[in-house]
């Protein structure tokens, strides 16, 4: 076992701390899910020893080095910009989405798609993507052949659907309505 957390080990650490289980860890988060700073890197010295060398500066080279900007860090606080299963509300205010956004999923769950519509299941907000090979990569978390949907926006927004774009680039979103959704591929 290494005598530091590596830099994915922060990662997930800090996702889950920041979505999914403030309480444990500690923390309190604000209405947008930010917390400080400094009592974030507390919570990580409680874990154990080996945390004992994470500071604000290995935090921002944990941020920085990231494929995907999970987490932002601003003025003495920090947050996941998006998977939260805590109460939190977006940062930022509803925008008008392209046209079309894509979602990627396990094959097994679109017959209820097609029924129920996609709803956020253990998160608050249901993620969205660009484009359809953005799509399968998410859906290839959940099946190796994952089935792609397109959503149309318009007629989601007419249902009363609004659209957030994450600092990251992820489109999230309420329940997307069935006859919004239309299954674009179903054989990964």
């Amino acid at each position: 076992m290494s005598s530091t957390p590596s830099r994915p080990e922060i990662s997930r650490v800090l996702s889950h701390a920041l979505r999914h289980a403030p309480d444990d860890y500690g923390l309190v988060l604000d209405q947008e899910g930010w917390a400080q700073v400094d009592e974030v890197i507390t919570a990580l010295h409680r874990l154990g020893p080996k945390w004992e060398v994470v500071d604000e500066v290995r935090l921002h080279e944990v941020l920085e080095a990231a494929g995907k900007k999970r987490h932002q860090i601003s003025n003495g606080m920090i947050r996941a910009v998006h998977g939260h299963s805590v109460p939190v509300r977006p940062a930022e205010e509803p925008v008008e989405p392209p046209s079309v956004l894509f979602h990627g999923t396990a094959r097994d769950i679109v017959p209820v798609i097609r029924t129920a519509g996609i709803l956020p299941m253990g998160r608050r907000y249901v993620h969205l993507a660009e484009t359809v090979e953005q799509a399968r990569e998410v859906g290839h978390r959940k099946d190796n052949s994952p089935a792609i949907l397109a959503i149309d926006t318009g007629m989601a927004v007419s249902q009363g659907v609004s659209f957030y774009r994450s600092e990251s680039g992820v489109w999230l979103s309420g329940p997307v309505p069935a006859g919004a959704v239309e299954v674009l591929d179903t054989t990964g």
